[in-house]
């Protein structure tokens, strides 16, 4: 049994992480951390919560205590940077569920997130934990960056065909839509009902802080084609859809192709294929990734879709909690919740 520590445990994914933590089997005590609410409890931050799991006092940032085996951080971008060295100074297991440490470069960190990386010997250090694509032995360090949301639909997708035929590929892009939640907790003019009911948009094109992350990886993969990412904001508050279209330099056969992808995520627990491609209510409030491949001569496309806040944030943070203590992966992500003592 392990005792968490939750820093920024008032946000969306912060919610869920108290949720999933509160019914693993193995978390026995929990405790979370906040700036703005500190003080307040968890049942005035969250009142959908009043019944479902204990009220508590949500603890100040500042006054972080060192006594917990593990800690998730699910800040902004840049302010994780003030808590993992420590943490990891004091020889304590880190879950970054943003994008302090997801890439591998300190300069490309700069040029994307306009931040100087002041512990860029991690960067190197860390496991980039993209759960549904690593077996347990990669999870040997301290730090684990948990992918971002748009990252971990896609490449899910994606890497099973790069690993196997990225001297095939002539080209790919991805076409991604994210509920409004996305873009986090902060109130946001161009986010609000008003502005997003019946109406769907494309933003930061070809800026996406994202697309640096998927590409990183795909090369580590052998990807060397072009590519190309392009985000759009739907009218719902919740899910990602990416669609990514693959132009290979021969035909391939719809067998061999669907047969890679099955015997690679047949062990997996949360990655589904579908034989359509899937409706994002099949994985809403859920932690699966469900994903079709079309196979048209060699035009592949590549259909996935996820909860943007549990697959793409929190529920694969737990996966990767399991993960480094080789617990069932499925542990903490089923329905009901189980009493643990909080402080």
């Amino acid at each position: 049994m392990i005792s968490v520590g939750i820093i920024g445990g008032s946000g969306y994914t912060g919610k869920y992480l108290v949720q999933f933590c509160l019914n693993h089997p193995e978390i026995e005590s929990i405790s979370i951390y906040g700036n703005s609410t500190a003080g307040m409890t968890l049942h005035q931050v969250f009142p959908e919560l009043l019944n479902e799991c204990p009220d508590y006092t949500i603890l100040n940032v500042k006054n972080i205590s060192f006594e917990h085996d593990i800690y998730f951080i699910a800040l902004p971008h840049g302010e994780a940077l003030n808590f993992v060295p420590m943490l990891i100074n004091q020889q304590k297991k880190v879950i970054d569920l943003g994008g302090d440490y997801r890439l591998d470069n300190a300069n490309i960190y700069y040029d994307w997130y306009k931040i100087n990386h002041t512990s860029p010997n991690l960067l190197q250090l860390k496991v980039y934990g993209l759960a549904d694509f690593l077996d347990n032995s990669f999870y040997q360090n301290s730090l684990v960056a948990n992918p971002g949301c748009y990252p971990t639909a896609t490449l899910l997708g994606l890497l099973p065909l790069v690993k196997n035929f990225h001297n095939n590929i002539i080209s790919a892009s991805t076409s991604a839509y994210s509920g409004t939640s996305g873009a986090g907790k902060s109130v946001k003019p161009d986010l609000s009902f008003s502005e997003m009911d019946r109406n769907v948009k494309a933003y930061n094109v070809n800026a996406h802080r994202h697309q640096p992350e998927i590409e990183q990886n795909l090369i580590k993969f052998g990807f060397s084609s072009p590519y190309s990412f392009t985000t759009h904001l739907l009218p719902v508050s919740v899910g990602i859809y990416a669609t990514t279209t693959v132009f290979l330099d021969s035909d391939m056969s719809k067998e061999n192709i669907r047969e890679i992808y099955n015997e690679h995520y047949e062990d997996s627990s949360f990655v589904r294929m579908r034989e359509t491609p899937p409706n994002l209510k099949w994985v809403v409030d859920t932690n699966f990734c469900d994903i079709n491949v079309n196979v048209n001569k060699n035009t592949i496309v590549i259909t996935s879709a996820i909860d943007n806040l549990i697959k793409g944030a929190s529920g694969q943070a737990i996966q990767n909690l399991n993960k480094i203590y080789n617990w069932d992966e499925t542990a903490g992500l089923l329905k009901g919740v189980k009493n643990v003592s909080v402080h």
